[in-house]
């Protein structure tokens, strides 16, 4: 794989025998992600070495590493078990480079995958999508610099920073705003070797394609935004970091269904419930 080819890695669950804990890596260099090509993947190690969180499930019959596997045997989890997820606050155009880089935390627990639910609690008030490139951290991190930097991505997913609106203003932290349980849908894969600097980013919601945007929106890119949070922090193998949302969103109720779209990665769609 030359530098400018492309790569998806994905975590995932064979379906049969059904194990909650079972978890794998896979991998597929089609270029055309639809293909019949696309859609058969290579079983292979974890993309995160040392992190016992996203180690592989012990090897099975079809299971192993080099073992094909078709799309119809598994379902895509979250791409990785990220120890932190971390999203960056008023990140768009100029506005936000006028701004300090600003970081918030969601909870790692709050992290889906691709078809989860996004669960609404009752009395919640008004809950926002955010279609966002998402960093995937591959090793270790501490003082990354501008030359670095990425040495430190594995590639690129998709993340839906879901937000309740109301909270956010109330909560001067975005603790309670951010971090309920599903609001941080992922997936649904890893891409390596992307170029990240212009991709389109937006959100349908209940099949309705809203204005979207680029990745050239944002305040600050890619790699100012890992030197910056690596100044204070160790990122982890696995982490995530949304890096913001400059497109158009629309309020979500129990019953629809948002996707979020990231070029050159794909879609993440997740249907909206009301929680239990």
């Amino acid at each position: 794989m030359t530098a400018t080819q492309t790569r998806r890695i994905a975590r995932v669950r064979p379906h049969s025998p059904a194990s909650e804990l079972e978890q794998f890596f896979v991998a597929n260099d089609a270029p055309e992600f639809g293909s019949e090509a696309g859609r058969l993947w290579t079983v292979t190690d974890s993309p995160f070495p040392g992190s016992r969180a996203n180690a592989c499930s012990a090897p099975r019959t079809g299971w192993q590493p080099g073992s094909v596997v078709g799309e119809d045997t598994f379902t895509f989890l979250a791409p990785s078990v990220p120890a932190n997820v971390l999203g960056m606050a008023h990140n768009t155009g100029q506005a936000g480079r006028d701004l300090p880089p600003q970081a918030f935390h969601k909870a790692a627990t709050s992290v889906v995958g691709p078809g989860d639910a996004i669960e609404l609690a009752p009395g919640v008030g008004h809950v926002d999508p955010e279609a966002e490139l998402t960093i995937v951290v591959g090793r270790k991190a501490r003082g990354l610099t501008p030359e670095n930097a990425r040495d430190a991505v594995l590639g690129f997913t998709i993340g839906n920073d879901v937000t309740a609106r109301d909270l956010q203003k109330t909560d001067d932290l975005w603790i309670s705003a951010k971090s309920q349980d599903t609001f941080t849908p992922a997936g649904p894969w890893i891409v390596t070797g992307l170029d990240s600097d212009a991709l389109s980013i937006g959100v349908v919601h209940n099949g309705t394609e809203l204005r979207s945007a680029s990745s050239a929106d944002l305040g600050w890119g890619v790699d100012e935004i890992l030197v910056y949070l690596t100044s204070f922090m160790t990122l982890h193998p696995g982490d995530l970091v949304l890096t913001g949302f400059p497109a158009e969103s629309a309020r979500l109720h129990p019953g629809d269904t948002v996707t979020c779209r990231v070029g050159g990665i794909g879609d993440l769609t997740n249907p909206v419930r009301e929680a239990a």
